[in-house]
């Protein structure tokens, strides 16, 4: 499988303004090759082919004084940007004819000088490489320290450089991994996510929600008021505008920080892992978008997801209509309306349940019942305990009674 592994780069200042000059570059190749294709469609022309399109954007127009100075940078980096182009049209024109699934994508936009985040990608092509001081050596850039905190496990596909609106220097590889096996794990968990807890294990364990950017807003709000004291345009407002990029970049450094501990200890402990598919999109138009973008949920999954596949876990989504934290995780029946204040509850079977751990027990059955129907188990309750109307997990209670 492929990952990224991403480290920190400090270029010089000449180095820096090398890549600034890249940056550029790509970003008028991929506004030129966009236009270009726009005007065609305009003009009812049709559309344009790859190779026509880096022809005239790239090889004919370095040989004009106006796009002369594309000859100063690597050509991976002007074919990569154009490259991205292309895959931009390819993923709109899937969306928008049903062939691929998921939102809507919209059509390619033009690249501005004032985006907050700028990249370049060099592939083989470009010979990149580490040199023996572990240096990485860029084409027409130079050789650029980098802040190695772990080793390559595999020779790199491609190198992105990126800068970020803090200002940083990132270089991003993508490598060939090999699945790492951990040993069997007798248990399995199910997670119900939330704001108060994080997350509540169906074992009985809460983690805490950190909200690192409730606990940084006296320090971002600070910045923030700072930056709306300076003029529109000045030296002083750029500077701003970093700190302001800083305090939000240290963030969300502690929060991907805190998501990778948290999700390497879970795949460590359990040999499955399910998790509820929430629907994030639609809880962040909420009055709680704020503390819904703050927890990181995406994030977290998606964690847990490539973790799971490299060390040879199980991972799943459940269904988001199919567990109910009010349908008793032991005798599977549904209680009346309970509205979110209610933290605990008793069931007439007797059993008593924390609200959030019966959902994540929930989470867990609907899990492996759907684990066991993909492999062609048997789903249904065998004959002591048969399947009733309100039976964990079944499309029609959810239908009837919705869930909560």
């Amino acid at each position: 499988m492929q990952l990224r592994y991403n480290f920190r780069l400090y270029p010089t200042a000449g180095q820096r303004a090398a890549l600034a000059r890249a940056f550029g570059c790509a970003r008028v190749v991929y506004n030129d090759g966009l236009r270009l294709r726009a005007e065609a469609h305009e003009r009812g022309l049709p559309y344009i082919p790859d190779g026509e399109l880096s022809r005239r954007v790239i090889t004919e127009a370095k040989k004009t004084p106006q796009r002369a100075w594309l000859g100063e940078v690597s050509a991976v980096v002007l074919q990569q940007a154009l490259a991205d182009l292309n895959t931009a049209y390819r993923n709109f024109f899937a969306s928008l004819t049903g062939r691929r699934t998921g939102p809507k994508i919209a059509e390619p936009r033009f690249r501005s000088r004032k985006d907050s985040r700028q990249s370049i990608r060099f592939t083989r092509n470009a010979r990149f490489t580490v040199t023996a001081g572990g240096r990485l050596r860029l084409p027409k850039i130079g050789d650029v320290p980098v802040r190695w905190s772990r080793s390559l496990p595999s020779e790199p596909s491609s190198v992105t450089v990126v800068k970020d609106a803090a200002g940083r220097y990132f270089a991003s590889f993508v490598v060939e991994v090999d699945t790492e096996p951990l040993p069997k794990a007798a248990g399995e968990v199910g997670i119900d996510l939330g704001l108060t807890h994080f997350a509540v294990l169906s074992d009985g364990r809460k983690i805490t929600n950190p909200r690192w950017l409730r606990r940084a807003e006296r320090r971002l709000r600070k910045a923030q008021r700072a930056l709306c004291r300076t003029a529109k345009g000045s030296a002083n407002q750029a500077k701003a505008q970093v700190r302001v990029a800083r305090a939000h970049a240290r963030v969300a450094d502690a929060r991907r920080d805190w998501a990778h501990k948290l999700s390497t200890q879970i795949i460590r402990d359990n040999q499955a892992v399910y998790v509820e598919d929430l629907c994030v999109k639609g809880l962040a138009r909420t009055r709680l978008a704020k503390s819904v973008h703050d927890a990181g949920w995406a994030q977290f999954t998606a964690m847990l997801a490539y973790k799971a596949a490299r060390h040879g876990r199980t991972f799943a989504k459940v269904d988001r209509w199919l567990p109910s934290s009010r349908t008793c995780s032991a005798c599977g029946a549904l209680a009346d309306s309970m509205p979110l204040h209610v933290r605990t509850w008793a069931c007439s079977c007797g059993a008593g349940h924390d609200r959030d751990v019966n959902a994540a027990k929930n989470i867990l059955a609907a899990g492996r019942a759907d684990r066991l129907n993909a492999c062609g188990g048997t789903v249904r309750p065998t004959a002591q305990r048969r399947a009733g109307p309100g039976e964990t997990g079944s499309h029609q209670r959810c239908r009837t009674h919705g869930t909560d």
